[in-house]
Parts: structure tokens; sequence; C-alpha cells
């Protein structure tokens, strides 16, 4: 696998929206609990164009397949953030409201660059929400719970 990381642009709406429609016809057969459910996502239409606007959000693609929306492979995963100014008596903080894969590797690969980030970027903090299966990734890193929902993974020495 030869993945891809790059800042996720408007362009790219329609692919992630299709990336995650058929991910809920998995979770969701019956047609109108998946029209609800959509209604609910972190990744609806109006999530996505306000994350999308602000430059933090990142998707990561397997260059070895090919995409009907893109000649750099195929979408395997992204998250969207945004930062946080003055949270939790932290001056900034990168906030990432959603992260979702197909793969392991762009789990993996997804958590780093949010976490390398946050570090070059001064950043205190970044938190995660923990739904996400993202736990196993974290674990080099010390995480913390923050919320019930989130881990936190402190990137600079308190």
């Amino acid at each position: 696998m030869d993945i891809y990381c790059r800042i996720m642009t408007p362009t790219d709406t329609d692919e992630v929206m299709d990336f995650e429609n058929r991910k809920l016809v998995d979770s969701h057969p019956d047609e109108m609990e998946r029209s609800i459910a959509s209604w609910h996502a972190r990744w609806r239409r109006e999530s996505l164009d306000h994350y999308m606007a602000l430059g933090w959000s990142f998707l990561v693609r397997d260059r070895e397949v090919p995409s009907q929306y893109s000649n750099e492979g195929l979408l395997i995963g992204y998250f969207i953030a945004q930062p946080l100014l003055f949270v939790d008596g932290n001056t900034q903080s990168l906030w990432v409201e959603h992260l979702s894969y197909s793969s392991l590797k762009a789990r993996d690969e997804l958590c780093d660059l949010a976490y390398r980030l946050s570090r070059e970027k001064h950043f205190q903090k970044v938190i995660f929400p923990s739904n996400t299966g993202v736990m196993n990734a974290l674990n080099g890193h010390k995480p913390e719970t923050w919320q019930p929902q989130t881990i936190a993974l402190r990137t600079t020495k308190t």
C-alpha cells in the first residue's frame, strides 16, 4: 500500500460523502434508517463544508488503487478538524471532530498526522473522538480520557 496524505478541499466533498454513504450501507441496511443516520452524522455536508474551509482537515489515499474521483488514488480515510483556542487551560488544541478510515494503516497514518501537526504548530493537545477505534493507534503517545467520548494527547511538555 502506497499512501499519500494531503489537506482536504471542497472538491473532495462528493468523494467523502460517497465514502461515508458506502459505509452506512453496511451499518444500516434499511434505506430509511440510513437516511436518518446521515442527518445526524458528523460528516454531513454542512459539517464538511465548515471544516474543509478551515484548512485543518486531511485525507489519505492509496496511490496503488485507482479512483473515479482522483488520479491521486483511492480515498481510504480522512479526518475533519479545527483548532480550539483557550479550552481546558490550553492556549491551542486541535479538535478532531470525525475520523473515518477503511484500513488500519490509514487510521494509524491519520492519527500520527494529527499528532505531528499539533506538535509542529505548538498546540498543547490534540483531541480525538473515542468512538472511532483510534485508541490502538494512540497507545504510543500516552492517551488520556478527556471527556467520556474523547481522548486527548498532550503534544507539549507541561
